[in-house]
């Protein structure tokens, strides 16, 4: 089940936050995030606040975690987008992560699938997202799911 989290699940979408970065420090790497900068406890926490905060449970154990908003960075403004949308009709992907110990099940694809949903539901009519050229598992799925390259430019937030 997808749901909106609740207060209870910030510890377990820092878990998977953390498990990430662990992941990543003892191999290779695929998210352009710094321990202790993006994302952290604190970034679930402000995204749980506007309420736009989703996590994926089954059998009580958190597996995953999405921001699903309307936020387009400025650097958006730099990408020659396939599917023009005014910024109110763009639901916009951040911040999708799966517990390293719950990958290779289909819950990326199920949490994509959510947010198809979701995005409609909210009357959105464009989905727009950005991944790290690096994330070679990003990349390979979101084309498969029917997602196009629009662009590429740098991005600057959080502080780095």
């Amino acid at each position: 089940m997808i749901r909106l989290a609740t207060a209870a699940d910030l510890p377990a979408v820092a878990a998977i936050y953390d498990a990430i970065l662990t992941q990543e420090e003892n191999g290779t790497v695929y998210t352009n995030w710094q321990r202790g900068k993006y994302p952290t406890l604190e970034t679930a926490r402000q995204v749980l606040e506007a309420g736009t905060l989703y996590v994926g449970e089954e059998d009580g154990a958190v597996w995953g975690a999405v921001n699903l908003n309307g936020i387009q960075l400025p650097e958006y403004d730099l990408i020659p987008w396939k599917i023009p949308a005014v910024p109110e009709q763009v639901a916009v992907i951040h911040t999708l992560c799966i517990h390293p110990a719950m990958s290779g099940r289909g819950y990326a694809r199920k949490m994509v699938a959510f947010c198809e949903e979701e995005a409609r539901r909210q009357g959105k009519t464009a989905i727009r997202l950005d991944t790290w050229e690096g994330n070679l598992p990003a990349n390979h799925l979101y084309p498969a799911l029917g997602y196009t390259f629009a662009g590429a430019t740098e991005f600057f937030f959080q502080g780095f």
